[in-house]
């Protein structure tokens, strides 16, 4: 379940004052969309976060196997070239996107787009919320983006100027060339 306050046009947060909100309520998890609105997004559940611990490792031992590029978990915000401030349940950069970043920019909300990331639907999200974020981060500079929704066992696909393809109970699914040599492995994921 996601919430959203409208704060215009009384307030605009700035990244730092978004920031504060964030640390002052380690609790809960929240995003900022492009329009400035307040997005609180509700906390997993057990099978979602095991779920997501999985895609993450996944993802992550690959990056470190490949070195050609950095992995993040779903607790990473990155500011969209758009303003909005999003948090993917995984990511990945580009070793040469990441080392143009100063380490102050490392430090704070990542000042890019992923070139790949993984949304997982729990069962508190609308699909059509996920959907509206992957469409969000393809209008932002996304290279490829899957959306796995364990409730039907799909797997959306959303890559740029192409129409979203929806995989029906893959097992695995390919990264290439985004991500070389990257297969997921679907099982404990989309399904057990």
């Amino acid at each position: 379940m996601v919430f959203t306050l409208d704060l215009h046009p009384s307030l605009d947060l700035t990244d730092e004052e978004f920031e504060q909100i964030c640390t002052r309520n380690p609790d809960l998890k929240f995003e900022r969309t492009a329009q400035g609105e307040l997005v609180i997004v509700a906390l997993t559940g057990g099978e979602t976060g095991r779920r997501n611990m999985k895609l993450s490792a996944r993802l992550e031992n690959w990056s470190d196997r490949t070195q050609l590029g950095v992995a993040f978990d779903s607790s990473t915000g990155f500011r969209l070239p758009n303003g909005s401030i999003r948090s993917p349940d995984a990511a990945w950069v580009s070793l040469a996107r990441w080392q143009e970043l100063t380490p102050e920019q490392r430090k704070k909300y990542v000042p890019l787009c992923p070139e790949f990331l993984v949304e997982l639907k729990s069962a508190s999200d609308e699909l059509e919320d996920v959907q509206a974020k992957m469409k969000e981060y393809l209008a932002n500079g996304l290279q490829l983006g899957w959306l796995l929704n364990p409730e039907n066992q799909t797997v959306e696909v959303y890559q740029p100027n192409v129409a979203v393809e929806v995989l029906q109970q893959p097992t695995a699914i390919s990264g290439s060339p985004v991500l070389p040599e990257f297969v997921l492995d679907l099982a404990g994921i989309l399904f057990e």
